[in-house]
């Protein structure tokens, strides 16, 4: 049956990322796993979140790190110098858990804390 890994979080960016971000996401449609990609039904106020709940299979992880790679070198859009940034909790049913940042135009994985060893239960 294959090794899963449970992916769950979001990103946030500004209007002018979101419409890079969502360019990235469709670059990689795979018709499966990019389903677990959602948007809020309508914006609220300034800030645009994007999330992602799926789980895939092991061998599709890279496929999942190379567009949030992608989606971290989105460049600010304007003067206040924002990127996108998020975080991600990655289930692996075997490594176990780690937290993926997004942040400073880079992905960073460590191992998550202890606190969200609930999810794994």
């Amino acid at each position: 049956m294959g090794t899963y890994v449970s992916i769950r979080g979001w990103l946030e960016c500004d209007e002018k990322q979101l419409v890079t971000l969502q360019e990235v996401i469709s670059s990689h449609e795979d018709d499966h796993y990019t389903n677990g990609w959602a948007s809020p039904r309508r914006h609220v106020n300034w800030t645009h979140y994007v999330f992602y709940g799926a789980d895939i299979r092991d061998a599709s992880l890279d496929w999942f790190a190379d567009q949030i790679r992608a989606i971290a070198r989105i460049p600010p859009s304007d003067e206040d110098g924002d990127l996108v940034r998020g975080v991600f909790l990655v289930s692996h049913e075997v490594e176990g858990m780690t937290e993926w940042q997004v942040r400073d135009g880079q992905l960073f994985i460590a191992p998550a804390d202890i606190r969200y060893q609930y999810l794994d239960e």
